[in-house]
């Protein structure tokens, strides 16, 4: 490969265009954004910009493994073919499983939801998309007739008004972010309606910080104004929609004076009616929602009243106007497409008759599925139970990412028979796993996604397949094969996988033009292979002339009468209030430089600095009666488990509330999982958990004594011992904080635990009185190991004993010093680092803004942070408001 290759980004759902241009020699990987993808335009944030230290082989499952030894990919397959048979002929067709991911390709999401739907006969296939857009999937099936996103990036920008709704764009989609910053300066106003204030939220016109669960009151108290203002569009109304009566007549039901709505979601009467009448106001209006909408009990009755509002005042298919649903996955959508949840059929058809008998024509097969499956949390909870008995999870880390997580790990252990395919070795899902089948990485992967926009983008491999990794695709048209169905499953090529998922769209369609699915690839069914090779990025539905833009521009919709649908819906509570015992509210989410459960982040040390290590965000009002304080370990229970993670005592948290993010697995931070506190509740139609809203309580951890450990490898807790123990990766080593709360004995026993095979002496430092104790041992002048531990005193920062471990020799003044903790003659830099590219710390950025730096640019020049990716762009501009005191409204 003699330049670099065109691909798309691993990482979130904006589909932003790479290139990639691997070394020679190895698997060293050059990353810059693709300046002529329509999604991103060259940007790209700080995970895409990291996709280069995130290549290599360490971690990597590179062969077939039965139990705990190697096996051939001919007795891999074979195994798995015959355990599921074996379990259908015994027990049906439902006691087997598929669980897969938004991180598949869309040609592996076809092969798997084929074998599964069309030809073993179940509906059990769901996705872990699940856990994020099946809420807004169900919305715009109930208003549009499918699953149809009706907008474009392009919106964004020609927007006067953007409304984020439990989307906190500047850390989730940056990129994005970046496009509508831009339009911020020409003039657009941002609304943020979300229970914390983010770092969107911030910068934002307006941040309405609503009680937890009070969105859809919020917006159907908007859709009332609105016909009281006399906004309603009547004749598009009248012309396209259906449903207007029945829910101007469920509005009617409760009081929705502005009064009232405020007083409900929590939220100043004044912003609320700023907030009404710039929506009336602003016909060019985007209404985004993420999953602070969707992961909720009520996710579809908050999608549907988002649109309901759009619908009401004809904001839709027109520039600059719609209800947005925003993925994040890079291929969520495609997933989506193809039919790889457990509720739809396939290709955007659903179980009815004549759907079932369209799809049972296409792929030649007798026993297409009769109903759909069972959804995420439904499918685990029956592998509990005994029903599923064979179950084979894709590309995904469930033990992780679901909630209730401990119930999953029980599922899991019971289980007869649990296969994973994966590209990495070590998670906390494969480690339930039977059988293991080493699956391509994203470098290495050909075949496409589609993003939130609809558009469709090439991914190219840029490495060969490390060991004897295959495709996730070829993985799943090997085991059909081997049980039996080799005539469907005998492609050769991602391509021609492709080309049958293109004619399948087509089949027996007659366009969305002629009242037929908006779903239709048939121009491509016909590509070759260099065409496909070379395809560019392009929205559906695709034409001759290209692919769509926008949707619905005709105000025709996938009715059979053409008309869109209003749904009612009621305002509710939380599915499970707060109480004496569990008075605080329960939110989780994502962090900016993590992705998922960090089996690819985790890779890249660079992403590990801007928020190190699992925390908990709380209010001062409810931490100080609690003796939370900043800094310390923090325990946060539930009815379901309980974590241990560094507080974060913050006035961006609403009184009543605590965040937690959502990424740590055991292989970084066992106490640390959010999940395993999420009670598993769902939307009763979307099967959507309830991620956003758990009754806790927090309470001090108290530890007795507190350490670090730094050595070239990583390290788990040494078991026995109950410690809090967190693993963050750095460039040249793995640090491991820790804390108990034993005694001398638990110390020593750390120890001894940490230096059994050190074959040589160390530098040792202790202080029996205070319980102090460092030491370090070096090998042939290069430092392998370095242990502080403390009861009472403070630990000096990590980052130059960090750096020691990639000299190979230390000097004898860092021999000198190494105990001490301290570079010879440098201050000490320590506080939080706001720039992962640059490595910038919050510190400097202060001290640049309390210099004369008054913008985000001349911070960037004076410090570089904000320079390279952006990502961090945003939060350096909260750091320049909180300097100058704006005049930006946050309501609570």
């Amino acid at each position: 490969m003699s330049g670099p290759r065109r691909t798309t980004c691993a990482y979130c759902g904006v589909g932003c265009g790479v290139l990639g241009k691997p070394e020679p020699d190895g698997r060293d990987l050059v990353v810059t954004g693709d300046t002529a993808h329509p999604a991103n335009f060259g940007r790209l944030c700080s995970k895409g910009s990291a996709l280069g230290s995130t290549v290599g082989l360490e971690g990597r499952l590179l062969h077939p493994m039965i139990g705990n030894k190697r096996a051939s990919w001919d007795e891999a397959v074979g195994l798995v073919a015959k355990r599921f048979k074996e379990t259908i002929a015994r027990h049906g067709p439902d006691s087997v499983a598929f669980y897969v991911s938004g991180q598949l390709l869309t040609e592996d999401y076809y092969a798997a939801n084929k074998l599964m739907k069309g030809f073993i006969g179940s509906g059990n296939i769901d996705t872990n998309s699940r856990l994020c857009m099946a809420s807004a999937v169900v919305a715009h099936k109930l208003a549009f007739g499918a699953d149809l996103v009706p907008g474009c990036y392009e919106d964004l920008e020609l927007a006067d008004l953007v409304v984020f709704s439990g989307h906190n764009a500047a850390w989730t989609h940056p990129v994005l972010f970046r496009r509508m910053e831009q339009a911020k300066d020409r003039g657009q106003r941002h609304v943020v309606i979300d229970p914390r204030r983010t770092d969107t939220a911030e910068v934002a016109d307006l941040h309405l910080a609503l009680k937890p669960q009070m969105d859809v009151r919020l917006w159907n108290g908007l859709l009332a104004d609105l016909l009281r203002r006399g906004v309603v569009d009547r004749p598009f109304v009248a012309a396209h929609v259906a449903g207007f009566d029945e829910v101007a007549a469920e509005l009617a039901r409760a009081d929705q004076s502005i009064s009232a709505v405020a007083a409900d979601c929590g939220v100043a009467p004044s912003d609320l009616e700023l907030f009404f009448r710039w929506f009336a106001e602003t016909p060019r209006t985007v209404s985004l929602f993420s999953m602070g909408a969707n992961q909720s009990s009520q996710g579809v009755a908050k999608g549907s009243a988002i649109i309901n509002a759009h619908l009401a005042t004809g904001r839709i298919g027109k520039p600059g106007a719609c209800p947005f649903s925003i993925t994040g996955q890079p291929n969520a959508m495609g997933g989506r497409e193809t039919g790889g949840m457990a509720n739809t059929l396939a290709a955007h058809m659903d179980f009815d008759e004549a759907s079932r008998a369209r799809v049972a024509r296409f792929w030649g097969a007798d026993k297409v599925a009769e109903k759909p499956g069972l959804k995420a949390v439904e499918m685990f909870e029956a592998v509990r139970s005994g029903r599923i008995k064979a179950l084979w999870v894709m590309a995904t880390n469930p033990a992780v990412s679901m909630p209730d997580g401990d119930k999953v790990r029980e599922a899991l252990a019971k289980c007869p028979f649990v296969v994973v395919s994966d590209c990495i070795a070590e998670t906390d899902t494969t480690a339930f796993a039977h059988v293991k089948l080493p699956a391509m990485g994203w470098s290495e992967k050909d075949g496409t996604v589609t993003n939130s926009e609809r558009r469709i983008s090439r991914q190219r491999a840029l490495f060969p397949a490390a060991g004897e990794a295959r495709a996730d695709w070829r993985i799943v048209a090997d085991v059909g094969s081997a049980m039996g169905f080799a005539d469907a499953f005998s492609w050769r090529t991602s391509g021609q996988v492709f080309r049958e998922y293109a004619r399948m769209t087509a089949y027996e369609n007659t366009g969305h033009e002629n009242a037929g699915r908006f779903l239709h690839l048939g121009p491509f069914a016909g590509l070759t292979a260099d065409e496909y090779d070379a395809l560019e990025p392009v929205q559906w539905p695709v034409t001759a002339d290209g692919g769509a833009p926008r949707l619905f521009t005709d105000g025709r919709f996938q009715f059979p009468d053409g008309r869109a649908r209003m749904v009612p819906v009621a305002a509710a509570g939380p599915a499970e209030a707060v109480d004496l015992t569990y008075p605080l509210a329960l939110n989780t989410g994502r962090v900016r430089d993590h992705w998922h459960t960090m089996t690819r982040t985790g890779l890249a040390p660079e992403l590990c600095r801007h928020t190190p290590e699992p925390y908990v965000e709380i209010h001062p009002a409810d931490a100080q009666p609690l003796g939370v304080a900043d800094g310390r370990l923090t325990r946060v229970q539930t009815r379901q488990g309980e974590a241990v993670a560094i507080a974060r005592v913050t006035d961006r948290q609403r009184p009543g509330s605590v965040f937690m993010p959502m990424h740590w697995t055991a292989v970084y931070a066992a106490h640390g999982r959010s999940n395993t506190l999420v009670a598993p509740r769902v939307d009763a139609r979307s099967g959507q958990p309830e991620f956003k809203h758990t009754p806790a309580r927090v309470r001090p951890y108290r530890e007795t004594w507190r350490g670090f450990f730094l050595a070239h490898e990583s390290w788990k807790a040494p078991a026995g011992l109950d410690l809090v123990w967190r693993r963050i990766p750095q460039g040249a080593c793995q640090l491991h904080e820790f804390a108990g709360r034993g005694d001398e004995a638990e110390r020593e026993a750390l120890r001894k635990a940490l230096t059994r095979d050190v074959g040589h002496d160390a530098l040792r430092f202790e202080d029996a009185k205070t319980g102090a104790l460092r030491e370090a041992w070096i090998a042939g002048g290069r430092l392998e190991r370095l242990l502080f531990i403390t009861c009472t005193g403070a630990l000096p920062p990590r980052d130059w004993l960090a750096e020691l471990f990639a000299l190979e020799e230390l000097s004898p003044m860092d021999r000198a010093l190494l105990l001490v903790g301290r570079a010879p003659g440098q201050p000490i830099e320590t506080g939080p680092i706001v720039c992962a590219c640059r490595g910038v710390r919050q510190a400097k950025i202060e001290a640049a803004i309390a210099e004369g730096c008054g913008s985000v640019d001349a911070v960037a020049e004076a410090t570089g942070a904000g320079s390279s990716c952006g990502s961090c762009r945003p939060e350096i501009a909260r750091l320049l408001s909180q300097s100058a005191k704006p005049e930006v409204r946050h309501a609570a």
